[in-house]
């Protein structure tokens, strides 16, 4: 049976069980069948090999984070064909998140609106489950690990759990991703400020120098920002992104606007949404950015991408790399394969 029939046939089962609840179901139900080989049936994109930040991606299309917070089902993600696979977001320690329901689908509008609010084990943890999976184990593929701060640590303290984040993980990962856009965790977009963001980049960048020194291995960093920024916003970001040389940028995370799910159930719920509603804003963000940072700094395009249509216009926007979350959860996973055969076929070499 085809991937794709099996989500099909699977689907309606799932969307009749509350989100959350859905997906504490997949996830592990996904790590059982890769560790029985059941997996292995489905068909792979064809490899279609991009160096970026001097990593070689297998192929362009990556799993976004979020889907596996603590890195506990990497090795059944992995066998979905990703290029990459991003795990997190990390904080220093364990935290519960925000109080259930606190994920809401909108099928009318192919979209998720989550407040999750980067409920996961702490570090350690995370560190321990990233080291246990084959994965990483047999450096099977490219692995970036996603960090955080905790709800409770103040916003102008923020930048200790990062580098305590970034310390923790540095020797595990492929690249790490520094996360200041969740909508969920109060105050944490301020990070994206002009001033905010300078002190944030300077620390992050000695630290990984010193880092690379310790491990005598670089590790790229990358910077995940929202949609809901404005083109002096954009302007600034990436000037503070080629003036401290971070590595890349990931554009963008769930956006806070409603316009696109007004009068719909659930569409007034706090939170990011996610989904088609974001794919154009986003696409507004990474042309925004590739205009000011030309080929300077890639960039790696999330949001709402459902087809491979989708995933080709987010690397005509501009993308180096593109990522995945919602449209697995309304497409299936056959969507790696068509993502990564739009990208190949639509590829100029």
């Amino acid at each position: 049976m085809s991937d794709k029939l099996l989500y099909a046939l699977t689907r309606p089962l799932l969307f009749a069980l509350d989100p959350e609840a859905a997906h504490n179901l997949t996830l592990p139900a996904l790590r059982r069948a890769a560790a029985l080989g059941l997996t292995r049936a489905f068909a792979k994109p064809a490899p279609d090999p991009r160096t970026v930040m001097g990593i070689t991606f297998p192929n362009p299309v990556g799993l976004a984070a979020g889907l596996d917070k603590d890195g506990a089902y990497i090795d059944g993600l992995a066998a979905l064909g990703f290029g990459s696979i991003e795990v997190g977001t990390v904080t220093p320690r364990g935290q519960a998140g925000n109080p259930k329901p606190r994920m809401f689908r909108l099928p009318q509008a192919k979209a998720i609106i989550n407040r999750m609010g980067f409920n996961n084990g702490g570090v350690d943890a995370f560190v321990a489950n990233v080291q246990a999976s084959k994965f990483y184990q047999n450096k099977e593929g490219v692995l970036g690990l996603n960090i955080g701060k905790n709800a409770d640590t103040p916003i102008e303290r923020a930048a200790e759990d990062y580098l305590h984040c970034l310390q923790k993980v540095y020797p595990y990962a492929s690249y790490v991703t520094v996360n200041i856009s969740s909508p969920n965790t109060k105050n944490l977009r301020q990070l994206q400020g002009a001033s905010e963001l300078d002190a944030l980049l300077a620390q992050l960048k000695d630290a990984q120098s010193r880092l690379a020194d310790r491990h005598q291995r670089y590790v790229p960093i990358t910077l995940k920002i929202a949609p809901d920024i404005d083109s002096e916003q954009v302007k600034n970001i990436a000037g503070a992104l080629l003036r401290h040389r971070i590595d890349g940028v990931i554009a963008t995370n769930t956006t806070l606007s409603r316009s696109a799910v007004e009068g719909m159930e659930h569409g007034l719920e706090a939170g990011g949404l996610s989904g088609k509603p974001v794919f154009e804003l986003s696409n507004i963000v990474i042309r925004a950015l590739h205009y000011e940072l030309g080929d300077e700094l890639p960039i790696i395009g999330v949001g709402g991408i459902m087809s491979g249509a989708d995933a080709k216009a987010k690397m005509d926007a501009g993308a180096a790399l593109v990522q995945l979350y919602s449209g697995l959860i309304y497409t299936g996973p056959a969507l790696v394969r068509e993502c990564a055969n739009a990208i190949r076929q639509g590829t100029v070499r």
